[in-house]
């Protein structure tokens, strides 16, 4: 299960918020190494390392790094403070962190009969690309919105991570990150998605939250084994706290399979099937014979939810002004361009419900 590997940390190759990058010498030449200093220490030139090699030999995408579990030569000093919640649980690398509601936390008398969100717009997509975007619509229309990311845990389990977090929060677009469930390394931990959403609103004071998971979704293939049905639960969860549930469609113009031309078969099963709560539901203005099979294909959820047409003029321009790269499966912004228009538009719209 595990593809075990000692190697020697030869250079840094970049850092950020939680993460470094290293290059490191194997057995079989050298490799791309991230090691997450909060939990192993800071890697320099020369330490020993022992890495979990599993996602480089599989070849993986977002997850392609031979992983830092130790730095047996230099192990860093125990960690010191309160912080009773356990993430990662049962694993190797099980960290302890502190919740916001637990009783050690300065936010526990404000979260402990915190029932609502107070109207909060929720903005919910499957995948973490999504959130460049959705920031991009939402910005363009409200530039002094305070925004919170809630990062669900079926994909990466550590923020750090994500590169786009780090440089999102370093320029403003996010308040803070939320790590739920299993998820850490946010600003502010949280245990269900529940929690996530009343801490966003009462701990970080946010005007809308956007809810997506980690970076490197699991999929199968398959209708029902797809880690981003979980943005039908985000959406019970808000509208049972009070808020408003906002869905961004995944739509490809650029994926190569058809389940996920037009409007994904993971959305229509997120939203059709999972989010039992009413939301709203953002339609792109999309033009053509494209646009029309979008609004074919997203016409059945209008059964349990309020579809929204949402123009996406000058949204094209706001996102080659993104502060961040934008990627989705390795595609860029014009290589699916409208993959990005869909979440830049469910921004729009969200702002318009900050009005």
């Amino acid at each position: 299960m595990i593809r075990w590997r000692k190697g020697e940390v030869l250079k840094i190759r970049r850092e950020w918020p939680g993460a470094v990058e290293l290059d490191v010498a194997v057995p079989e030449g050298q490799c791309r190494a991230l090691a997450y200093p909060p939990l192993v220490g800071h890697p320099q030139p020369g330490d020993e390392v022992l890495l979990n090699t599993t996602a480089l030999a599989m070849g993986l995408g977002t997850g392609g790094y031979a992983m830092v579990v130790a730095v047996p030569n230099r192990l860093p000093e125990d960690p010191t403070g309160p912080g009773h919640l356990v993430k990662a649980r049962y694993t190797p690398l099980q960290a302890t962190v502190l919740g916001a509601d637990e009783q050690g936390s300065p936010y526990h008398e404000l979260l402990r009969e915190a029932d609502s969100v107070d109207g909060m717009p929720v903005v919910v997509a499957d995948l973490h690309s999504a959130l460049p975007p959705i920031l991009c619509g939402l910005y363009e229309a409200r530039p002094q919105t305070r925004v919170a990311y809630v990062m669900l845990d079926g994909g990466a389990l550590p923020a750090w991570f994500s590169m786009a977090c780090a440089q999102l929060r370093e320029i403003g677009w996010l308040a803070g990150v939320v790590t739920v469930g299993q998820a850490f390394g946010g600003d502010v931990e949280a245990v269900t998605t529940h929690t996530g959403l009343l801490a966003a609103r009462h701990v970080l004071q946010a005007d809308l939250a956007v809810v997506t998971q980690g970076p490197g979704n699991l999929g199968t293939g398959t209708r029902w084994g797809f880690s981003g049905v979980s943005a039908g639960e985000a959406v019970n969860a808000a509208a049972v706290l009070l808020g408003r549930p906002v869905a961004a469609l995944r739509i490809s113009e650029g994926d190569k399979r058809e389940r996920h031309v037009g409007v994904s078969h993971h959305s229509l099963t997120a939203y059709g099937r999972v989010a039992l709560s009413r939301a709203q539901v953002v339609m792109p203005e999309l033009p053509g014979e494209f646009g029309e099979r979008v609004r074919d294909q997203a016409g059945p959820l209008a059964v349990r939810h309020e579809l929204v047409s949402v123009p996406v003029d000058g949204l094209h321009e706001a996102l080659r002004a993104a502060p961040v790269r934008l990627s989705t499966m390795g595609r860029g912004l014009e290589e699916d361009l409208a993959y990005f228009l869909a979440s830049a538009a469910a921004g729009r719209f969200a702002a318009s419900l900050l009005s």
